[in-house]
């Protein structure tokens, strides 16, 4: 697999010599906003990352060629390119085999990561059980990758356009230790809480590494998701955003929009309709990338 893949110098230096690095997707940067907040906002989680003393490595598929640790033109060309597929763990090796140009979600990213040698990666939400599952059946491969894939994700949970009790549930069964940052409640991206409660919970970077290091020193398959809440100012009132939800629910099967188009067309909406969740989508993802730095250290 190592021929499929490219690291920046940086990065070969930084894995080669142990240092901390941290992962980052760039659906972010692709599918998530529109150029050229989209650019900035993947030049400053870069920045945050370095600035508490770690290597970023953000992760795209380019010409076929898996990038890990893109340059400022490789940044810049995934903020503006076109027809850039949406990748997960099903057509990465088609993106790769076909020579294409793709935008890592988190389970490809998670793939990705490993590959290369990383064991941080920081995003804003994981995937998981949409809403009308029962009719639909989409469930996020992100919560089979992080079943599989022995790397630490630091997200603000998962997005509230999910169903989130049924997230938690397929990912108790699937194995998945999920561990709140400072808080016994599962956040749910732009707020806090989602109202599910978790009972494991650490409250400093050193501890989430420790508890990532003992799984892998037990052998234990799969990652680690360490729920990190958005900060109480940029918080969105749930009920706020559940009222957008549904009516963006709706819309999208009055359209007929399913699969990969989803979660982009529910998020756009709720931007849409709530210009501040926008703001508040970089803030947290800022603060993720700044969590996994440190957990890096502490690995």
């Amino acid at each position: 697999m190592r021929s499929f893949l490219e690291l920046s110098p940086e990065v070969k230096n930084a894995i080669e010599s142990n240092a901390p690095v941290v992962a980052l997707e760039s659906t972010i940067i692709s599918h998530g906003m529109p150029y050229p907040k989209n650019l900035e906002t993947a030049l400053s989680l870069e920045n945050v990352v370095r600035e508490h003393d770690a290597i970023p490595a953000t992760i795209a598929v380019i010409d076929g060629k898996i990038k890990v640790g893109l340059s400022r033109e490789e940044l810049e060309f995934m903020a503006k390119a076109k027809d850039v597929l949406k990748l997960s763990r099903m057509d990465l090796p088609y993106a790769i085999s076909q020579k294409k140009n793709g935008a890592t979600t988190v389970a490809a990213t998670m793939i990705c990561a490993h590959l290369a040698g990383i064991k941080v990666f920081a995003t804003g939400g994981v995937g998981g059980v949409h809403r009308s599952v029962e009719k639909t059946f989409d469930i996020s491969a992100d919560l089979f990758e992080l079943s599989k894939t022995p790397v630490l994700v630091v997200s603000a949970g998962v997005k509230s356009i999910l169903d989130i009790p049924k997230t938690l549930e397929v990912l108790e069964t699937l194995g998945v230790t999920v561990v709140g940052y400072k808080t016994e409640d599962f956040p749910s991206f732009y707020s806090r809480s989602s109202g599910s409660k978790l009972y494991m919970r650490v409250d400093t970077p050193k501890e989430a590494a420790n508890l990532f290091e003992t799984r892998m020193k037990m052998g234990i398959d799969g990652g680690m998701l360490l729920a990190n809440p958005i900060s109480k100012e940029e918080e969105i009132e749930p009920e706020k955003i559940s009222i957008v939800i549904k009516e963006a629910l709706l819309l999208a099967e009055k359209k007929g929009i399913s699969g990969k188009d989803v979660t982009p067309f529910l998020l756009s909406k709720i931007v849409e309709k709530l210009p501040q969740a926008l703001d508040a989508n970089i803030s947290l993802v800022k603060s993720n990338a700044a969590l996994a730095a440190e957990v890096a250290k502490n690995l």
